[in-house]
């Protein structure tokens, strides 16, 4: 059977706009009837596949997320390997069509893909070697697409932001990949409200016998809360996706958790400074299927000190559905700093040990 690893978040954010819609304010939800705050999952994965965690503890086991591949082949064989610029774009364009459908030659980025395509580090090797052999003579006049797609591209390799988030190639569905972690929008526990900054600028250079006014005037919405976030991880699946590698998928699994705990989406950052660390983490892990607590919320909490009201809120929720369900979990790691109680890294090694654990009974059938 699948192990899970389930995790739970309680995130305070001071006045801030991490995530904007597309009016510049900060995204929101009704939820119980009350509106929220929220935060796109979307843009917590990236805020996490992009944070120091994932890039110092996966160094070379990272993807890159792009259209423009076509002009990295582009400059390796022009300024590499001195190819002519027609023979380079010829070749970058050839290469690059594995990944997708290009935009038309026509276009005024030719080497650029439709659609971001998630490249592994394999891949990119495999790729640039690739078009390395096509510009010393290799003929592919008799191989279609096809034939050079199995050259390149990978169904398991070592991409860790790949396999747990997974991917589509639309014209090459054999090579997608589905993902290992799930991810939901991040939302405040309690009604919260957008509010509004005016705010102006002032010139430098004008003197006040000019006038008073200023330079520049503008608004920004905001707003705070405690947010709750879940995420899960089918530890299976994520060890297909790295080809069984126990050891990276115990990696990648830790440096997740622990990403989702201290990094934030960068939006309107300089002027909130919204560095934020999870308060309260609770991690699970067994066979039975996930559950989001995000219920404990459908009645927003209202209290003197909302964090400890959400918490409380949390835990009650995890305890009725133990009760009504039975054991939802075989066994499960707390942080809290209001306690306090644990660490991230005792919530880190648990989820390491987990996933490890799932490898080896895997292993032993």
């Amino acid at each position: 059977m699948t192990r899970f690893v389930q995790l739970h978040f309680l995130t305070v954010y001071p006045p801030s706009n991490p995530n904007r819609d597309d009016q510049g304010q900060p995204k929101q939800a009704e939820f119980g009837g009350v509106p929220r705050l929220r935060i796109s999952s979307q843009a917590i994965k990236r805020a996490a596949r992009t944070s120091d965690v994932f890039q110092n503890d996966l160094t070379g086991h990272l993807g890159e997320r792009t259209q423009r591949f076509g002009e990295v082949v582009y400059d390796e064989l022009l300024n590499a390997h001195g190819a002519s610029e027609d023979r380079a774009g010829e070749i970058a364009r050839q290469v690059a069509d594995i990944f997708g459908a290009l935009k038309s030659a026509k276009d005024k980025t030719p080497r650029y893909i439709e659609q971001l395509a998630f490249i592994s580090p394999d891949e990119r090797t495999a790729a640039l070697d690739l078009a390395k052999r096509l510009l010393d003579g290799e003929t592919v006049g008799e191989k279609d697409k096809k034939e050079l797609e199995k050259q390149v591209l990978r169904t398991a390799d070592g991409a860790v932001d790949v396999a747990l988030f997974g991917r589509m190639l639309a014209d090459d569905p054999d090579f997608n990949r589905d993902a290992a972690a799930q991810v939901a929008h991040a939302m405040t526990t309690h009604r919260a409200l957008v509010e509004d900054d005016f705010y102006t600028a002032v010139d430098d250079l004008k003197t006040p016998a000019e006038d008073a006014g200023a330079g520049f005037m503008g608004a920004l919405g905001f707003g705070s809360g405690v947010y709750y976030l879940y995420a899960n991880i089918d530890t299976r699946l994520l060890l297909e996706n790295l080809a069984g590698r126990a050891d990276l998928a115990a990696r990648g699994a830790g440096a997740l958790v622990e990403a989702l705990a201290i990094s934030t989406p960068s939006g309107k950052r300089n002027s909130f400074a919204h560095h934020t660390r999870a308060s309260y983490i609770r991690a699970e892990s067994g066979q039975m299927q996930p559950r989001s607590l995000s219920g404990a919320f459908f009645k927003p909490v209202s209290d003197d000190d909302l964090l400890a009201a959400s918490i409380r809120a949390t835990e009650d929720l995890a305890e009725r559905f133990d009760r009504t369900y039975g054991p939802q979990a075989e066994a499960s790691a707390i942080m809290d700093v209001t306690r306090p109680e644990g660490t991230l890294q005792d919530i880190r090694s648990f989820v390491e040990q987990e996933v490890t654990r799932a490898a080896r009974e895997l292993s032993d059938g």
